[in-house]
């Protein structure tokens, strides 16, 4: 039987030689290509600095402008004029600012009793963040509370609970206008467990509110037949 002849091991430093010479030759087959697609890249690179030079930059100025006027005017006690400016950054811009005027403008006609035209702006407001965000759902719940839509109220109490993220000093705000709304469904089970929850695991709100949970707690739950 013929011996087998062993080939000579390949040295890693040979591998790499041709893994490049491999690349080489394919990069040059490819060539075109690549230059599409660098060139495609270009392009939306271009769109994308076209877009925040050419709008997205010249827009947020105007519409801070628009809003800076309708806040000067707010503070001044000028709340016609600053509903109209807030309504119209709202109405000409698509952008943050714009969803702040949309925020202010609900406040102002919530204080004026106009509680649907409010809810209609908060309802396309983006509620960002662990401040404005859930205190911009606490008023959606308060203007559907006072349009007696009571499970409305209760889904943006929840919002608003959710996105304090047990915030000791925040959320239990937005439990208790829950709790009081549940009460109103007459939902006694449901608005025991806020007040329990609240005794449980925030304490220092109870503390420094002395909000005595313990009384509104008893009430639900003898309500609730316990």
């Amino acid at each position: 039987m013929a011996k087998k002849i062993e080939e000579p091991a390949r040295t890693t430093l040979e591998e790499v030689n041709e893994s490049l010479t491999g690349a080489a030759q394919k990069l040059e087959e490819n060539k075109k290509y690549i230059y599409y697609a660098c060139g495609a890249i270009l392009a939306v690179v271009l769109l994308v600095a076209g877009y925040l030079y050419g709008i997205h930059f010249p827009n947020k100025a105007k519409a801070l402008e628009q809003i800076g006027k309708a806040d000067i005017e707010n503070l001044q006690g000028d709340t016609i004029n600053a509903l109209k400016d807030y309504e119209k950054a709202f109405d000409a811009f698509s952008n943050k600012e714009a969803e702040r005027a949309a925020f202010n403008a609900a406040i102002i006609l919530y204080q004026q009793g106009k509680n649907k035209e409010a809810a209609e702006y908060l309802e396309k407001y983006d509620p960002a963040g662990n401040l404005v965000g859930p205190a911009s759902q606490s008023l959606l719940g308060d203007c559907y509370v006072n349009m007696k839509q009571y499970d409305k109220a209760v889904s943006a109490f929840d919002m608003a609970i959710k996105l304090a993220d047990k915030n000791e000093f925040y959320a239990p705000t937005f439990m208790i206008k829950k709790a009081t709304v549940l009460h109103e469904l007459k939902k006694y089970a449901e608005e025991a467990a806020i007040f329990q929850d609240i005794k449980d695991n925030y304490p220092s709100y109870c503390q420094v509110y002395q909000f005595n949970a313990d009384k509104y707690l008893e009430r639900a739950n003898a309500l609730a037949g316990k």
